[in-house]
Parts: C-alpha cells; structure tokens; sequence
C-alpha cells in the first residue's frame, strides 16, 4: 500500500527538514519546496494527501494560496505559520483551511495532526459523487453547488467534508463529538472554530438567513441536524 504523500512549501530550510525527518520516520512520503511557484507546478503533476503551508512566503500571498489549494484541491490544507493572532487563525479557516499549528510547533503534534485528517472515516456517498437537496445540487467530484437556474459556487474540501457529512446523515442529530471523531482533528476551541467557520460559509453559500437557518439548523449545546431532504446519483 502507498504511504500518504504530503507536500510542505516554507521559505526556511530548517523548518522543512524537521518537518521532513518527523514526517519520514513516521512512514509518510514528502516532498518540500521553498517556492509556491514549484509547489503549484509540483501539484499538476501529483495530488498529495496532505499540504503544509507556510504563510510568510517570498513569492506570493500565503492566504491566497491556500484559498486556491481549498477551491481547487483534494488534498487536506493544514496552515504551519508563525502568525499566532486568533484573527490569522480566523482568516485561515474562513479561507479554507483544515487545521492551523502555529510555529514553534512540536513535530510529533504535526505528525498527529496529519494522522487524524488521514485516519478519520470518511463520509461515503449513497450510489455517487452527487447530492440533490432542496434546489441544490452538490458535486463533490468537482467541489461545487449548482442552484435550480445553473448558477455554480464552489465550496472547498473542508467546506466539503461537513456538507457531505450533513447530507450522509439528513433529519439526524450530529454532536459536536461525532463530527470531531468522523473529520479528524485535535478536539478543543480550534477545532470547534473550524467547524463554526465552515458551517457559517456553507450557510452563506446556501443562502439562508443566518437568524434563522433553514437547512442547518444549530441545536444549542447538542449539535447540528440538517433537515433537507436528499437524493444521491
């Protein structure tokens, strides 16, 4: 069996060979690039499983390439940067991201990062990659939601990774607990901020009313319930 592949992209040479020596003793294959210009050109080559990437990058947005790698990619994005402020950590998540570890990091929790997106069960489709629910349709195998008129808006894989939860579990309760365990990451506040994120998104791309959501309904202190009805192809 292939061993995951994950790619790192950060300007610092130090950085990438820890990260590099964790992630190989660990079983992982790697590749690193200093460059976003040879990470983006790497991944027309090669889809990796997981992507670590550095904000603060000499040759480009690091915000804005991560936004293209969560619209564009299948890959997991997992931000490694220096920027500590809760509003980076926002703007990452809003952007896209799966998970954001601040620097100085510990390997072994990178490590076990990784191995939580990888390991976590993922949400297995009724017959296909397409879901039809209340005028909408999403395409999982192209990351977008189409509307009753045609109109396409594309939603990221960790955007993705919820709706596909939502609608492989319609009228059901889903915890907090529960989506912690079926997406992987490191329970507490930053992943509980993750989940607020992508699930304000998904109601903004829906175009429900954030006062009074119809589709996603939020079950204080319990969880969600997704009360659409649902038809896969």
């Amino acid at each position: 069996m292939t061993q995951p592949l994950v790619t790192i992209l950060d300007d610092e040479p130090e950085i990438r060979q820890i990260l590099t020596d964790a992630l190989e003793e660990a079983g992982f294959r790697t590749q690193s690039f200093a460059r976003a210009r040879e990470f983006e050109a790497s991944l027309k080559r090669v889809t990796p499983d997981v992507c670590l990437v550095d904000l603060s990058l000499p040759d480009t947005d690091g915000l804005a390439l991560v936004h293209r790698l969560a619209l564009e990619q299948g890959a997991a994005v997992i931000i490694i940067s220096g920027r500590a402020q809760v509003q980076d950590r926002v703007t990452g998540l809003e952007l896209g991201a799966d998970d954001y570890i601040t620097k100085p990091f510990d390997p072994a929790e990178v490590v076990a990062r990784i191995r939580a997106r990888l390991r976590s069960p993922r949400p297995v489709a009724q017959g296909g990659d397409t879901a039809l629910f209340n005028g909408w349709t999403a395409h999982f195998d192209r990351y977008v939601l189409e509307d009753d008129k045609g109109g396409e808006t594309p939603f990221s894989h960790a955007e993705g990774e919820v709706l596909r939860l939502f609608l492989e579990s319609p009228k059901r309760l889903i915890s907090r607990a529960q989506m912690q365990e079926m997406l992987g990451g490191a329970a507490g506040e930053s992943f509980d901020r993750a989940m607020d994120v992508r699930i304000s998104r998904l109601r903004t791309k829906l175009g429900e009313d954030p006062k009074n959501p119809r589709l996603i309904k939020t079950i204080y202190g319990a969880g969600y319930i997704f009360l659409g009805d649902v038809s896969w192809r």
